[in-house]
């Protein structure tokens, strides 16, 4: 039986039955409502957050070894760049630089050499972010690894040539000098002996008898043989290769012939005072990469270190004029 509630009315002085409005019951409902959601989601919170269930449990798991994981891998591939990063600065600043080979750019190391497949199958690994890191970094570290077993190809290139090298770069006196007293006039600003006006000198006067031997200073082919008017008479000129030439002027006569292929030590012409020359000498300049250098710092083969610090002084303080 359902209870009745009266309430005392002031106004009539009576007791009256207590009716509560339809909106009054709904606010009450709606309020119930509210309330008992708001308790569920606390205690499902509370729930899942002190007992989590055991598929979470396994997850977290496996996350906590993953990013276990990830930190082993990410500290081993900083390793691996970090010694990766010193092989490819000795490649460059030491390997290199030991033949004069042009240093392998940073822009050509970086660039992605591996086949799409193999990309494809790396950056497989997973689709997460995790993933996709290791992929990359994978990726990059194999690039990098393939182009630099290609530069060391390529170095290993150039120590099998360096022997046709190191034969090719001028490194004797064209004329015999055992007494180093043939050096006339060294390299610089010489006095012309015909007009008697400061001129660049861009070689070294070797004084001999005509007639004596004058001898290619490396392997390399003839690529000027015979008369000159500019002044050089009768000479040679040698294409070394690796950027090297050497001129040997003033000859009495010529032995070699255009296009011919030399060796170090090898007769190519004899000492005479052909063209613009004051007495029989051999006129002697060294090319590199087309600049004129002083000669007297390629006679390291032919002479020990006390002969060589003598031939640099008597250079040095040789003849005011040159003989050409």
């Amino acid at each position: 039986m359902k209870k009745i509630k009266y309430y005392y009315n002031t106004h009539t002085l009576r007791y009256e039955k207590l009716i509560t409005p339809l909106r009054v019951k709904l606010l009450r409902f709606f309020g119930f409502l509210s309330a008992l959601l708001v308790s569920s989601a606390i205690v499902i919170y509370l729930y899942n957050r002190f007992f989590p269930r055991p598929t979470d449990i396994e997850a977290n798991k496996k996350y906590e070894l993953m990013r276990d994981r990830y930190n082993t891998i990410t500290g081993k591939m900083k390793s691996l760049e970090s010694q990766m990063a010193t092989l490819e600065k000795r490649d460059n600043e030491v390997y290199r630089s030991i033949f004069e080979a042009n240093p392998v750019p940073d822009s050509a190391r970086a660039k992605i050499i591996e086949k799409q497949k193999e990309l494809d199958k790396v950056s497989s690994i997973d689709e997460g972010v995790i993933g996709k890191d290791i992929a990359q970094q994978l990726n990059t570290m194999s690039a990098r690894i393939a182009y630099q077993f290609k530069s060391y190809d390529g170095i290993e290139k150039l120590i099998k040539n360096q022997d046709v090298k190191l034969a090719s770069i001028p490194a004797i006196q064209p004329v015999s000098n055992r007494q180093l007293d043939r050096i006339a006039s060294g390299f610089g600003m010489r006095i012309d002996p015909v007009y008697g006006t400061p001129k660049m000198h861009k070689g070294l006067d070797f004084t001999a008898p005509q007639g004596t031997p004058i001898y290619a200073t490396g392997d390399g082919t003839i690529s000027v043989s015979g008369y000159s008017e500019g002044g050089y008479g009768n000479h040679v000129e040698i294409n070394h290769g690796y950027g090297y030439e050497t001129l040997y002027g003033h000859m009495v006569k010529v032995k070699v012939r255009l296009g011919q292929r030399v060796k170090r030590g090898e007769v190519i012409g004899w000492v005479g005072s052909t063209g613009k020359s004051t007495g029989p000498h051999c006129h002697y300049e060294v090319h590199i990469n087309g600049n004129a250098v002083d000669p007297v710092y390629f006679f390291y083969n032919d002479l020990n270190a006390e002969e060589y610090d003598r031939l640099l002084k008597i250079a040095a303080t040789g003849s005011a004029k040159s003989f050409d």
